[in-house]
């Protein structure tokens, strides 16, 4: 009952709200990200959605707009070149992800679910195929990211997101969501650069 329609109703109720509350924010974070940096306020990438469908996830633009595309900035090699200067704080305070607010509004997304990767994180895509993770909405949050973040391996993150699926309910839900306040107020898991890019090589380099 939860699952099928009382967490869609919660998503869409809980958004709503934020997105009436969060305006005066979302006003002055567009201000400041549009005078900071050149370009668009809002940054929007391909993600891959539930049923594996591709949709366009909104976050405010943290970096330049000469940054590689397509890419995880775990994997850049140095990222803080093209992060700009608003674009830090955003990042380290996770505000850039407030506008897929909207993304949960359309239904693209949930509050709590398996982060929305890039399509061409493929081995991740497929090793969450063997979990069933792709058939629930991503989320804003999820278990993964309470459970390490961009420190874990690709398939730890299926496994988790796979546990995710195993024990979705609404308690389970406000667990993962009290949990991911305390892990943004203390940055738990972030990684960005030559550290993520080591990290990735060698999950890969596990599965050869």
């Amino acid at each position: 009952m939860y699952v099928r329609f009382f967490k869609r109703l919660c998503d869409f109720s809980i958004s709503l709200v934020c997105s009436i509350v969060f305006l005066p924010i979302f006003i002055i974070l567009t201000a400041v990200v549009k005078l900071d940096s050149k370009g668009p306020v809002f940054f929007r990438q391909e993600r891959v959605g539930k049923d594996k469908k591709i949709f366009r996830i909104l976050k405010f633009r943290t970096m330049k707009v000469d940054t590689p595309k397509e890419i995880p900035t775990c994997m850049l090699e140095n990222p803080e070149q093209y992060i700009t200067r608003v674009g830090k704080f955003l990042r380290k305070t996770s505000l850039d992800e407030l506008p897929q607010i909207w993304n949960i509004l359309a239904g693209q997304m949930s509050l709590i679910g398996p982060r929305p990767v890039i399509p061409r994180e493929e081995k991740l895509i497929a090793e969450r195929d063997r979990y069933g993770a792709n058939s629930i909405r991503p989320g804003l949050t999820g278990w993964a990211q309470i459970n390490g973040r961009d420190e874990v391996s690709w398939k730890e993150k299926a496994r988790l997101d796979g546990e995710y699926l195993e024990k979705m309910s609404f308690w389970f839900d406000v667990k993962c969501f009290c949990k991911t306040i305390v892990a943004v107020l203390k940055r738990e898991g972030m990684v960005e650069g030559t550290a993520g890019q080591a990290g990735h090589k060698q999950q890969e380099n596990e599965t050869e």
